[in-house]
């Protein structure tokens, strides 16, 4: 049951993972994740990920740039986690160096990236929705699928960069980064926009994962 929406005592932070649980448990569930947990997939299916990673957070780290002197949003804009150079440097072990124009955005991260563009520019709700989204999640669950290029397809430096980040406590930075979703001040209708736009982001990462599968 996800929890109310309106409940000014509940933390945003925990009021953002509760109303977002069944969604987020829909995208680790989906097919694509699941067999490429279980080393069913191709390191060459996971750089069909990743090369869908890289439109995804171009599309991201411009809002980012956009969102830099905004009173709100720009306090979410943490240079360390921006994953572009990463994913450019991994596609380019993963593919070659001609990957730039080996890659193609599948339909369903065209939409994704059409509504990063759309709502996280102008509104830092959106923006931080978004990156919640994407960058928390690479922080935890992504450390998952960085343990499994390593020990099932012996990839650890280029090709798995995009989860390593230049943070020197990541459950100390998770922790940062909650105290500044309780400590913003979203009044009660803004901090139900956003949970919807979280909602939002995970179902276009599923979507995106239903293409790729």
């Amino acid at each position: 049951m996800a929890a109310p929406l309106t409940v000014e005592q509940t933390p945003f932070s925990v009021t953002l993972r509760e109303s977002t649980r069944t969604v987020h448990e829909r995208a680790n569930d989906s097919r694509f994740m699941v067999r490429l947990l279980d080393g069913e997939l191709t390191l060459a299916d996971y750089a069909r990920l990743a090369a869908q990673y890289y439109f995804i957070y171009e599309a991201i780290e411009a809002a980012s740039d956009a969102m830099i002197d905004h009173p709100k949003g720009g306090s979410f804009v943490f240079d360390e986690l921006r994953r572009v150079p990463a994913l450019a440097a991994d596609l380019e072990f993963l593919i070659g160096p001609d990957w730039r124009t080996s890659i193609e955005p599948v339909p369903a991260t065209e939409d994704y990236v059409r509504r990063i563009r759309t709502v996280a520019h102008n509104w830092a709700g959106g923006y931080v929705a978004h990156h919640y989204t994407r960058y928390l999640g690479d922080l935890a669950g992504g450390q998952v699928v960085r343990r499994l290029l390593k020990d099932t397809y012996d990839v650890e430096g280029p090709g798995a960069l995009f989860y390593h980040f230049d943070i020197e406590s990541t459950p100390a930075f998770r922790k940062r980064y909650r105290a500044l979703l309780d400590s913003t001040p979203w009044d009660t209708d803004e901090r139900v926009r956003i949970v919807h736009e979280v909602r939002a982001a995970f179902e276009c990462n599923i979507a995106v994962l239903a293409d790729l599968g």
